[in-house]
């Protein structure tokens, strides 16, 4: 198996994994809308159910469910097809991959499932309050920030 597969594939199952067994903690130990203290003044749990996508985006819509299904499969699909073509050389572009992948389906498991995604990390400061998220969330916006340095790498070196 070639090298950015393995990363890929450990990526992917890291986040998956610790995705699903975090929304799981957090359905069977958390309250939806209390919150419980975890690092005083900034990080708090509290479970929260999402029918939109990150950050309560698309709430209110109806057909979110189905379409951001969708568009995580497809994004996951494509993602594939990117790592299959991807230079062998380009380990931290694997990794990130799999974390954009890994979060993609981590939250299409829990629309699927739940018909909303579970989110239970707060942070705040003072009483302004960031949107809940969950481990896929924040694994996708890691994914994407390495994959926006590459290229920003890339632009630097033409």
């Amino acid at each position: 198996m070639p090298r950015r597969f393995r990363i890929f594939s450990i990526a992917v199952v890291l986040t998956l994994v610790a995705d699903q067994l975090t929304k799981w903690w957090a359905r069977d130990a958390l309250s939806t809308g209390r919150r419980a203290e975890f690092l005083g003044g900034f990080w708090d749990w509290e479970l929260s159910y999402n029918t939109g996508s990150a950050f309560g985006l698309f709430n209110t819509v109806d057909s979110a469910k189905i379409f951001l299904t969708l568009v995580g499969i497809a994004a996951c699909i494509a993602i594939l097809f990117i790592v299959r073509k991807a230079p062998d050389a380009r380990g931290w572009n694997a990794a990130a991959y799999g974390l954009v992948f890994g979060g993609a389906l981590g939250n299409v498991i829990d629309r699927l499932a739940f018909g909303k995604v579970t989110d239970f990390v707060l942070w705040h400061a003072g009483e302004h309050r960031w949107p809940q998220f969950n481990v896929a969330d924040a694994a996708l916006v890691v994914g994407v920030i390495i994959l926006f340095l590459d290229i920003g790498k890339k632009k630097a070196k033409s």
